[in-house]
């Protein structure tokens, strides 16, 4: 058996591909020996706080617009579990077990942070958990986002107190039997500890990774099926030219013309400015005007490319940055820095700026899919593929139907997108009985990019098999150097379709291809920030 790599939690430098390891259980977790010396020290002045009878929110009190209600210090403990069970009232369909297991380790990062209160057993045991695969059941509705994701981590709380149920080797099992088959009991909570670990954003942090590492393959591909989109119709060169895209310098149009010049760098299908004029004269007859059969310029799905994936760029980037801050924060109530001797009541909880950074990457994940289907419907419709057959049927038309079913997909699938773009962020809703006044929604934006994300794969797997088919009808001997290798790498999961088979089967085929492997990781060099 192949040892893993380990990720060293500190609370500091948690990355979303990290996340994503952990979740599949590709990588284990470890704890840096300096970040449990600051949880020590924080959870030494906590007691050293309660020991002076100093009223703490969560700890000694009761919780939200019930916080003016202190608690005997003989009850403190039971608190803590009555807050778990109460709050773990989530329902429909559970995060898939590699997501609840990345929720599980962002938690353990903030906490690991040191400014929680935490003991160390805590950590261990989720530590533990992790690595041995346990990942808790978690219902998928129930957050506003705002006290953090209450519901869903309470369902976290609920398996690590024995009380829950847990996934463990492919099986949804009681937690209390999954620890006992392994030799462990149950955590038993003390004083802040279970506030610690359900008042906080771990559940739309780890949601949002995943939709984040999804749209980054989908933008990728995106660049492969705009290069192969100037490549079939002969696009002119120069609405990718460097020139052109400095003096309109949006970061994101800048990568996106250049990585689309690094993929058709040395094609014979690229249709060159200067060698233009000549023919286009050669068509002139009498008269004031005369029309040509060249096209002057292509069309919009063609030849802006890169400036409608700039935003798409730029916004997965932000997302980036937001996720990776939020997984590296201290988002519980109250914050314990013992080195500044504080124990702060804040807010720290509420997740509007992931509710922000999923809703913006939900309009760039329904522009993209904007773009895809319009491409898409480019190469089928015989008045605008440029003579490519129709619905780029090979044989009999009419007899055989090619892609005009398929397209249905795309187009349905668009739509749904452009539904799910519409923002949550701004949809707050005044609840606990007015004391959370106003909510992000976070985890229902980072749960509907995720949704988008898979919706974004229907359509672009289906503009690829388009792309490929096409490409089979001409100019793939023209292809240059990056996209004939893309081409060739997809030609071993592709069949020109000609109606002898199920279009299900191809689409499955392709999607996995495409989204489950790390298909073009040698065209690295392609994707990268040199011509």
């Amino acid at each position: 058996m192949t040892q893993r790599e380990q990720v060293v939690l500190t609370g500091n430098d948690l990355t979303i591909a990290d996340i994503i390891a952990v979740g599949v259980g590709d990588k284990l977790v470890a704890l840096d020996d300096d970040a449990l010396s600051r949880c020590a020290a924080s959870r030494a002045y906590l007691e050293q706080a309660i020991a002076e009878k100093r009223i703490i929110y969560g700890v000694n009190t009761s919780f939200g617009p019930m916080c003016n209600k202190i608690i005997d210090d003989s009850e403190i403990e039971a608190l803590q579990v009555n807050l778990i069970r109460s709050h773990a009232a989530g329902l429909g369909a559970p995060l898939p077990p590699y997501i609840a297991l990345a929720v599980l380790l962002v938690r353990l990062n903030t906490l690991v942070k040191g400014y929680s209160g935490v003991r160390l057993e805590l950590l261990e045991f989720m530590q533990w958990m992790i690595n041995n695969g346990i990942a808790p059941y978690i219902p998928e509705c129930g957050s506003v986002g705002a006290s953090g994701d209450l519901i869903h981590l309470a369902h976290v709380a609920l398996g690590i107190i024995g009380e829950g149920k847990v996934y463990h080797g492919g099986e949804l099992l009681p937690a209390a039997q999954v620890f006992a088959k392994l030799g462990r009991k149950p955590m038993c909570l003390s004083y802040k500890e279970g506030i610690a670990l359900i008042n906080g954003t771990s559940a739309m942090t780890a949601l949002a990774a995943f939709a984040i590492f999804g749209a980054r393959k989908l933008l990728r591909i995106s660049y492969v099926t705009g290069a192969f989109g100037i490549e079939l119709f002969g696009g002119i060169d120069d609405a990718f030219d460097f020139d052109l895209h400095q003096v309109k310098p949006h970061p994101g149009q800048l990568r996106t013309a250049r990585i689309i010049r690094n993929l058709y760098a040395g094609s014979r299908n690229i249709t060159r400015r200067e060698d233009m004029h000549e023919r286009i004269r050669s068509q002139q007859c009498d008269g004031v005007v005369y029309e040509t059969s060249i096209n002057v310029q292509d069309v919009y799905s063609i030849r802006c490319t890169p400036q409608v994936l700039a935003p798409v760029t730029e916004a997965i980037d932000y997302a980036v940055v937001t996720v990776e801050t939020e997984a590296n924060s201290s988002n519980d109530n109250p914050i314990i820095i013992p080195q500044q001797r504080k124990i702060i009541h804040g807010g720290n909880f509420h997740g509007q700026s992931i509710a922000f950074a999923m809703d913006a990457m939900c309009i760039a994940l329904a522009t993209l899919c904007n773009l895809s289907e319009r491409r898409l419907n480019k190469l089928l419709d015989k008045n605008l593929n440029e003579g490519l057959p129709e619905h780029l049927i090979p044989e009999t038309v009419g007899l055989t139907m090619g892609f005009m079913g398929a397209q249905y997909l795309a187009t349905s699938t668009t739509a749904e997108n452009r539904q799910l773009a519409n923002p949550v962020s701004t949809n707050s809703i005044s609840c606990n009985a007015s004391n959370q006044d106003i909510v992000s929604m976070g985890t229902v934006a980072a749960r509907k990019a995720f949704r988008q994300v898979s919706n974004a794969k229907h359509v672009l797997t289906l503009e690829i098999l388009a792309d490929m088919q096409a490409l089979s009808m001409r100019n793939a001997a023209g292809l240059g150097r990056a996209t004939a290798r893309i081409y060739a790498i997809l030609s071993q999961y592709f069949r020109v379709y000609d109606n002898s088979r199920v279009f299900h089967d191809d689409l499955v085929t392709m999607r996995k291809a495409l989204f489950s492997s790390q298909l073009f990781d040698d065209l690295e060099c392609y994707w990268s920030d040199h011509e």
